[in-house]
């Protein structure tokens, strides 16, 4: 007997981030020599530092079920860090330690949402966002941006698209897949907004050690002050800071009832994060800084080496970003030029002919653009960038 599958996983995309990373993994086993431009994490190995300190945990017997929001350890942890860092005060119990910011940000959706909330999401947007939005019954609402407000979502723009039903908005800076960060005043300016018509403010920070700029210009929309952090739901993680995108690692920090029901929904789903993990992102945000600070200034350095170069690329129009690891490029007058009818048909040419793989910016909500990673070793990036002058050039 066939049986349907829910309409809630039916209407669920899939990740075009994962699947074009898939399919270039793929060529590779086959002996095609590709070079993939689209995973969205470092290349760079785990310290050494936070390698050790799993396997000490675990010599020391920390094998067994932890509290399925976290050891105590850990969100004590991470509490210092958000004062140290952002001038967050945060309790334990306003700390909630997740399988990943993946599982963080969908534990956060489930906790807020009920069917028919609306979320605001400034396009281009991270692909995972509208996906887990109407997992949790909720409709996305997409705000557009563009290139000359450097993708970044205007207040009156943000004004506009809320209506009677709308339940929060989504801030990310840096951002994905831009690189793009909003200013102090910038993002006040959102706050305000969201404290005006009492909306909560998902604020991803995944990126936040990834900024290229002077580090005390980049602020949580949650301290401006107590209106604006008791409606802040604070999202971050170890994957991209401490190159630990396989741990599995996020946290939120947020108001105490938001926090209870996502630990309450851990409970039935996860359990807890893995004991050995917990302890490694201990030992991330308590031990050296050492090798986290010469990896952001890695990227920082490819950043300014290959930004150049794109803009010289025909048909490229890249922005220059100012955090993350990614450039996003408008290529419709690329595709234009070389004959195609779509930015898509165009990436998926340079896949099968340049032998290079990039991210449609369809993905993101943005269908003339693609996304190229630069967490990719630097000899490697660079002969995908010649690949690709070479295949325009043709």
């Amino acid at each position: 007997m066939k049986q349907p599958l829910s309409n809630r996983v039916e209407q669920v995309a899939p990740s075009p981030t994962l699947f074009i990373t898939a399919k270039a993994k793929k060529m590779k086993q086959e002996g095609i020599d590709v070079i993939g431009l689209g995973a969205g994490e470092p290349d760079f190995n785990t310290p050494e530092n936070i390698i050790q300190a799993a396997y000490r945990s675990m010599e020391e017997g920390h094998t067994k079920y932890t509290p399925s929001s976290g050891i105590k350890e850990l969100k004590d942890a991470i509490s210092e860090k958000l004062k140290r860092d952002q001038s967050l005060d945060y309790s334990e119990e306003q700390i909630f330690v997740g399988t990943g910011a993946k599982h963080v940000l969908y534990s956060a959706f489930q906790a807020i949402i009920n069917p028919g909330d609306e979320v605001i999401i400034p396009v281009p947007y991270w692909v995972t966002y509208p996906e887990q939005v109407k997992l949790a019954g909720g409709v996305p609402v997409f705000v557009e941006t563009g290139f000359d407000q450097d993708f970044k979502i205007l207040p009156a723009d943000f004004e506009k698209a809320i209506t009677a039903k709308t339940k929060a908005i989504v801030l990310n800076s840096p951002n994905n897949p831009t690189g793009m960060s909003y200013s102090s005043d910038e993002l006040k300016a959102l706050g305000e907004l969201a404290v005006q018509h009492d909306l909560y403010m998902i604020s991803d920070e995944i990126y936040e050690k990834l900024y290229y700029g002077d580090k005390s210009d980049l602020v949580s929309v949650a301290s401006f002050g107590p209106e604006f952090y008791e409606r802040t739901i604070v999202v971050n993680g170890v994957s991209k800071a401490y190159a630990m995108t396989g741990w599995r690692i996020g946290y939120a920090a947020g108001p105490r009832p938001v926090i209870a029901a996502m630990g309450k929904l851990a409970d039935h789903m996860t359990s807890n994060p893995s004991v050995s993990a917990q302890y490694a992102a201990l030992e991330a945000y308590t031990g050296s800084q050492e090798v986290p600070e010469k990896m952001y200034q890695a990227f920082e350095e490819r950043m300014e080496r290959f930004y150049p170069q794109l803009e010289k690329i025909p048909g490229f129009k890249p922005k220059k970003p100012d955090g993350a690891f990614y450039f996003f490029i408008e290529a419709k007058e690329a595709a234009k030029q070389k004959g195609f009818h779509s930015v898509d048909a165009f990436a998926e040419a340079l896949l099968n002919q340049a032998l290079v793989a990039v991210i449609p910016g369809s993905g993101f909500g943005m269908p003339d653009y693609i996304r190229l990673s630069y967490a990719t070793d630097p000899d490697l990036f660079q002969t995908a960038l010649n690949r690709i002058q070479d295949f325009m050039m043709k």
